[in-house]
């Protein structure tokens, strides 16, 4: 009886020990500044688990909560447990609801950090989204003493090259780059398990030409893939039914555009978009905006305009050399202008918080890629709006658009009504991101 009574208090004491060992690690956390700003249902509508739920390591959660992430998005929830029980997965999910989350933390838990190899390989389709997606990684794993290594087109295959030799376990990378390093027999893929597709219907379109078979060669048999896409063409489906094993498939794609984002349109001449464009930037409280062009050479024409006009304008397009897009996008995301105007280089899974207006200086011609488009504003269920220019000869292309995404694109209103994207004053403060932008 003694006994037991010993042994009893002796299970209180180290559950009370192991509680304030709980509490203790959070309360070290570095937290970033809460953000209070209104969410939608695209992140909102989840079933209540805490990332605690998922039984990740303790270096892991603590990474989880110091990037600012408090719980679970929607597509979060639905891919991390099956991820981690070692499923394939094709996910639908929009863009800006946390799928970068959602393959980056089952991928960094499995990672073994003692052994001195090549075990994940993350794939998606452009250099600034493999930036950003090394970056988060690269957070997320702080306590972790995991290495990661990004890996593009545009940069010094010799750096590459000394430091996959420096032992890395996980790689994000641009296909033909990371196609290169295998097939130069510098990245050996023979003990990684883990592949993931992000942005997967643009990285089979035929810009890549069959690279993921060719990828898919290299690797281990027993392997899983990770899947993401927010559009499911024939190619996705091939590759699916090709080289996933029974996948879990996971859809949040009841309708395509975000909650959060509203769409005008606004009837113009061609001649008369500058002036349009000026008195949009007059009118609108940007926080920050992005504004697409279709051609590598209005957006340089189109730059120069805005800048003649008085306002801070930075421009980026696929014709530009790696380093200096790399600067002009670091120092978008870092709030140092307010706006970028951009070719379709800048519309996959690019994700600058502080954007709350989208312009489509011109109109594009495909339901995709106005999806992707008016994605950059209303990110992680936030507000924002699109805005679209649309001339005589768009006018087919709208309304066949909207129809095919099953949206509304309303003409604009003389006055839009500021609680459609702009923060509410006490949430002004409320990231990093939106503090200190110039003009």
């Amino acid at each position: 009886m003694m006994t037991e009574t010993l042994n009893s208090n002796n299970h209180l004491s180290q559950k009370g020990e192991n509680k304030m060992d709980d509490m203790g690690w959070k309360a070290k956390l570095k937290l970033p500044p809460k953000d209070n700003r209104i969410k939608t249902s695209d992140v909102t509508d989840t079933r209540g688990n805490e990332f605690e739920e998922f039984c990740l390591k303790r270096e892991l959660l603590m990474g989880i909560f110091e990037k600012g992430w408090e719980k679970p998005s929607p597509i979060q929830e639905a891919a991390i447990p099956i991820a981690l029980v070692g499923k394939d997965i094709l996910a639908r999910a929009k863009n800006g609801t946390g799928k970068t989350g959602a393959y980056s933390i089952p991928v960094l838990e499995q990672i073994d950090p003692t052994k001195d190899y090549i075990q994940a390989l993350i794939i998606v389709p452009t250099r600034e989204l493999a930036l950003q997606t090394s970056q988060i990684c690269i957070e997320l794993a702080k306590h972790m003493h995991i290495r990661v290594m990004v890996t593009t087109g545009g940069t010094n295959l010799k750096d590459d090259i000394m430091r996959i030799y420096q032992k890395v376990q996980v790689i994000i990378a641009t296909p033909g780059r990371i196609l290169d390093l295998m097939d130069k027999e510098v990245a050996n893929m023979a003990n990684c398990r883990m592949l993931v597709l992000d942005e997967a219907d643009k990285l089979l379109s035929q810009d890549f030409k069959g690279m993921l078979d060719h990828v898919i060669m290299k690797l281990p048999k027993e392997r899983q893939i990770l899947l993401f896409s927010a559009t499911f063409p024939l190619s996705v489906k091939n590759f699916m039914e090709k080289h996933l094993r029974e996948p879990y498939e996971i859809n949040l794609m009841e309708e395509l555009t975000l909650k959060g984002v509203t769409q005008y349109y606004a009837f113009v001449q061609e001649r008369q978009k500058v002036h349009c464009l000026n008195t949009l930037f007059s009118k609108l409280q940007i926080n920050q905006s992005i504004i697409f062009c279709n051609s590598t050479q209005r957006v340089e024409l189109l730059a120069k305009k805005i800048t003649e006009l008085g306002y801070c304008c930075y421009y980026i397009h696929a014709k530009m050399q790696q380093a200096h897009r790399n600067r002009v996008f670091h120092d978008f995301r870092s709030g140092l202008c307010r706006n970028l105007v951009c070719s379709d280089l800048f519309t996959r899974g690019i994700d600058v918080q502080a954007v709350n207006v989208v312009i489509n200086f011109d109109f594009p011609k495909m339901a995709e890629t106005y999806l992707h488009r008016i994605g950059r504003s209303g990110r992680f269920g936030h507000l924002g709006i699109a805005i679209n220019l649309i001339t005589y000869e768009d006018r087919f292309d709208l309304h066949r658009i909207e129809k095919e995404l099953g949206t509304e694109i309303k003409p604009i209103p003389k006055v839009i009504d500021p609680a459609l994207y702009v923060p509410r004053p006490e949430d002004q403060n409320s990231t990093q991101e939106e503090q200190n932008i110039s003009k």
